[in-house]
């Protein structure tokens, strides 16, 4: 017999409690309970994507970590390289991985993409939200062809395992977790337990079959992924899809990685062809401009394990309303109010009286504190008007008491600007002890305070 159970779960981080509470305990929200009901089966699960003569029930026991053997974590590797970059080095076997971005952004192009262009595997692509006409229409948009995918439009998980079990894929793509329901849960598709049911049964799925399990999601209007926040602990490597829709270039961005770095990132530009990979960011970071514009800064910043030259923009008015305005996109507003502020102190300008508006070129957000030396040399360009040469960059980050201090991996963002045809590059004067100059054919200038830099370029 089937015991049924009703619960009350926070729409926004999963809390599970037994009535319904104005305010969640977890996470502080209000009016977020929302009452589901739970099938609990105390019966075996009625489905198992494995043969029957090869289902078991593995035996735990205790080991010895000195006698575990240690071994590199099997990868394939897609002909996308921005992706492969992303995930550390290729698919880790048996890894499950969620996407996450914005409606339209391109999440289903990217992942079909790289699916058809995937030879030798048998690829399994299920898709609740479209049908196989528009999946089809869509791939012959990016004439691709691939004798090895298979589209399944199910949203069924017990559906879904049966045919895993006929076709037995090397790899399944499954768009999108919000669409799936689980029998063994009596809700709607997309609610907080459903959600966390079908992730914990793909995820059984790919430990035990070690079949890789790309999961793409939605996102909140606030921006974070739809459902419960235990989904990003469940899984293990989330993904980042953004870019505006306006720009054609989108970035896909590691926020959590079991198996490699989480500071990577990868950029596509967006045609109408798919998407196409952008080996150089730096050279579509930084606009080609014929004149000379006051305002506009060079910073050699890294992500990940790339270096990339990116344009930034300031604009500093008169301000014509009470308070000052201070805008700021791909860069963190109280950052740039920090370095007014240093500015203001450190430097006498009078910034207080001013609109201050930043923009990062490109669509992109930078997190790298050295690009704090290329933001206030844009500030002090656009607020003397004095434009700055085309053949100048800067790295170094700015602290408050107006020095520059050094950043890492100083000779990586060099050998970047020297490749690109920068003549110049502005750094932290405490580089010097264990830089070694003279293998750049760069000019390389050691700046170590506010004033020092304004009055070399200035």
């Amino acid at each position: 017999m089937s015991k049924i159970k009703t619960a009350f779960f926070c729409q926004a981080c999963g809390y599970e409690s037994a009535k319904w509470t104005g305010k969640c305990p977890s996470c502080n929200s209000w009016n977020t309970f929302v009452e589901e009901k739970i099938q609990k089966d105390i019966s075996p699960r009625h489905y198992d994507w494995r043969d029957s003569k090869e289902a078991h029930v593995a035996k735990t026991k205790i080991v010895q970590l000195s006698a575990v053997e240690g071994a590199e974590e099997r990868r394939i590797l897609t002909p996308d390289a921005e992706l492969n970059r992303v995930l550390g080095g290729g698919i880790v076997e048996g890894s499950l991985v969620l996407v996450g971005g914005e409606p339209g952004i391109g999440k289903s192009t990217l992942f079909l993409q790289n699916a058809l262009a995937l030879k030798g595997i048998k690829i399994l692509y299920v898709s609740g939200e479209e049908s196989e006409q528009q999946i089809k229409m869509r791939a012959d948009r990016l004439n691709i062809l691939n004798d090895d995918f298979y589209l399944l439009t199910e949203t069924s998980t017990q559906e879904i395992f049966q045919e895993i079990k006929k076709l037995q894929p090397n790899l399944v793509i499954v768009d999108s977790i919000q669409t799936l329901h689980s029998p063994m849960i009596d809700s709607a598709p997309g609610s907080v337990s459903q959600v966390r049911e079908t992730t914990a049964e793909l995820q059984r799925f790919a430990k035990e079959s070690q079949v890789p399990v790309f999961i793409i999601g939605h996102i909140t209007k606030d921006g974070a992924i739809a459902g419960p926040k235990v989904l990003e602990h469940m899984v293990d490597t989330v993904l980042q899809f953004e870019g505006d829709q306006h720009y054609a270039y989108r970035i896909l961005r590691t926020i959590k990685n079991r198996f490699g770095s989480t500071a990577e990132l990868g950029i596509y530009e967006m045609t109408g062809n798919g998407l196409r990979q952008v080996s150089n960011p730096s050279e579509i970071l930084i606009s080609q401009r014929e004149d000379q514009l006051s305002g506009i800064a060079i910073a050699a910043t890294i992500e990940g394990l790339r270096p990339m030259l990116i344009e930034v923009q300031a604009l500093v008015t008169q301000s014509v309303y009470g308070t000052p305005q201070r805008t700021a996109t791909g860069f963190d507003l109280r950052r740039l109010q920090l370095l007014l502020a240093v500015l203001e102190k450190r430097g006498g300008f009078h910034f207080g009286v001013k609109d201050v508006f930043l923009n990062i070129a490109g669509g992109i957000r930078v997190e790298d504190p050295s690009i704090d030396l290329a933001v206030l040399c844009s500030l002090l360009s656009s607020y003397e008007d004095i434009p700055l040469s085309n053949h100048v960059c800067f790295a170094g980050e700015v602290g408050l008491s107006g020095e520059i201090r050094a950043v890492n991996r100083i000779e990586q963002r060099i050998a970047e600007a020297e490749k690109l045809g920068f003549e110049k590059i502005f750094i932290s004067k405490y580089h010097k002890k264990g830089l070694n100059l003279s293998k750049f054919k760069i000019e390389i200038v050691p700046v170590g305070r506010v004033e020092e830099v304004y009055q070399l370029l200035f």
